[in-house]
């Protein structure tokens, strides 16, 4: 009876850690297949078939130094997430010096070259080089190697979002810090950055787009660093412009409820369109323990609106969101 009740004792952790879970838990730790905190910060998303990959900037303890990682996360229910592993283990690529900066990392699938192309914000130490990276791999978890950096446009670039439009076309988000934030579309290798589709001239950054029942979508930051702000929108019926008046996208004083845009996931299903705020809430002192928001948004009609964190979980077959009732 002893050995059947050391037994139990030593398989619990790990039973715990495999089961299955069922709700998106907003500001959370969000564990892993192995129970361990996701480190996918200032990230962005893929798909693959049925398959969803969450790519980020790795930030757990005990990293080298004078190295940069981006993680991946493979999932099919956005919901339980297997680790990948690091997919770029970057040393120092341009000879930038002391406290380097690889940050957002976004992967786009080109379906022609079959190559996956990563898109990475490559700064100095001062952040005066406002590059982006570019890093290529055969497989969506890597591992990915590096190409080159450049100034897209010929114009300073720091944080990068990504965007799919619905007819494949992919573009690449930047923040310029003297003009505004810039969507550009990718050459057709994606290779480069081919032709700027709008300069927005908000200063903004953390940007993000989407395109839903016919309008475009633009969301982005204040510039405040690592404190959060209100988080903005504005509409357009094309990605050219011209865009609305930015608004709030939540009550002003929750300055979005700690967190910071990354990127808007639209989910397609056979009953409703939805989607998804992906966020971060920045811990720059334990920036192991940062969380992520993820919440549905309350879309559509040229309005949308973050609705306060709470347990949440989405069928991705029809598409339809639904909440845990906290009352019970």
């Amino acid at each position: 009876m002893k050995n059947k009740f050391f037994l139990i004792a030593f398989l619990l952790p790990f039973i715990s850690f495999s089961q299955k879970r069922e709700w998106i838990q907003p500001t959370e730790l969000w564990p892993d297949q192995n129970g361990d905190h996701i480190q996918a910060h200032g990230g962005g998303i893929t798909q693959i078939g049925k398959t969803y990959y969450w790519y980020g900037e790795e930030r757990r303890q005990g990293l080298d130094s004078n190295k940069r990682f981006v993680s991946c996360y493979a999932s099919t229910d956005l919901t339980n997430w297997t680790f990948k592993g690091d997919v770029l283990q970057l040393d120092d690529p341009e000879n930038l010096g002391r406290r380097w900066v690889c940050e957002r990392p976004k992967v786009f699938y080109n379906a022609k070259s079959k190559k996956y192309v990563m898109y990475l914000h490559l700064d100095n130490a001062s952040y005066k080089l406002a590059r982006v990276a570019v890093c290529v791999s055969d497989k969506p978890d890597g591992n990915y190697t590096y190409v080159k950096s450049f100034r897209p446009l010929g114009q300073e670039s720091r944080d990068i979002g990504q965007f799919i439009d619905d007819d494949g076309t992919a573009y690449l988000i930047f923040e310029d810090r003297p003009n505004g934030f810039h969507i550009a579309k990718l050459s057709e290798d994606y290779m480069d950055v081919e032709k700027e589709m709008c300069l927005v001239k908000m200063k903004l950054e953390g940007g993000a787009v989407v395109h839903f029942n016919g309008l475009y979508y633009a969301i982005g930051s204040a510039l405040t660093g690592w404190n959060p702000n209100p988080n903005k929108y504005a509409t357009a019926t094309s990605l050219e412009g011209p865009w609305s008046e930015f608004k709030d996208i939540a009550p002003p004083e929750k300055k979005t409820y700690g967190s910071q845009s990354t990127l808007m996931l639209k989910v397609v299903g056979k009953k409703k369109t939805s989607v998804i705020f992906m966020a971060d809430i920045w811990k720059p002192r334990t920036q192991w323990d940062s969380r992520y928001l993820w919440m549905p948004l309350e879309i559509g009609d040229g309005k949308l609106w973050l609705p306060e964190p709470k347990p949440w979980q989405i069928n991705l077959k029809t598409g339809e969101v639904k909440f845990q009732d906290l009352s019970k």
